[in-house]
């Protein structure tokens, strides 16, 4: 690498700027919404093991719901939340908006849930 390469970064023309004039912060926001109402949560590998042993799926909706539950908790301060949404039960990593694990509502009845700070119901 010579001296002339240090410090050049190039970003395809598709990928909003951050800094710069007037416009291009709001690029950047569309961006990072766009993004977040993609995938506003995240499964674990366990969690979506949990899913599947269930045959249950979490829908669009469900996830759109379900992040908008962790976002009101990460607001609150909370770390690790107990989701309560329809028939299951989740537990949420709140600061990388990952479910950890998923219990659906037969299996609830009879569990405890530890290691959370704080729970919803949504």
């Amino acid at each position: 690498m010579t001296s002339s390469q240090i410090g050049q970064i190039s970003l395809p023309q598709s990928a909003p700027k951050v800094s710069g004039g007037s416009g291009q912060s709001e690029r950047f926001q569309d961006a990072l919404n766009a993004q977040m109402s993609k995938d506003p949560v995240k499964l674990s590998a366990h969690a979506q093991k949990r899913l599947d042993e269930s045959n249950l799926q979490l829908s669009d909706q469900d996830k759109v719901r379900l992040g908008q539950a962790v976002s009101q908790m990460g607001e609150k301060g909370a770390q690790r939340s107990l989701v309560l949404m329809d028939s299951l039960a989740l537990v949420v990593s709140v600061k990388n908006r990952t479910v950890i694990t998923a219990v659906d509502g037969a299996r609830a009845n009879t569990g405890a849930f530890t290691n959370i700070d704080s729970a919803i119901i949504v």
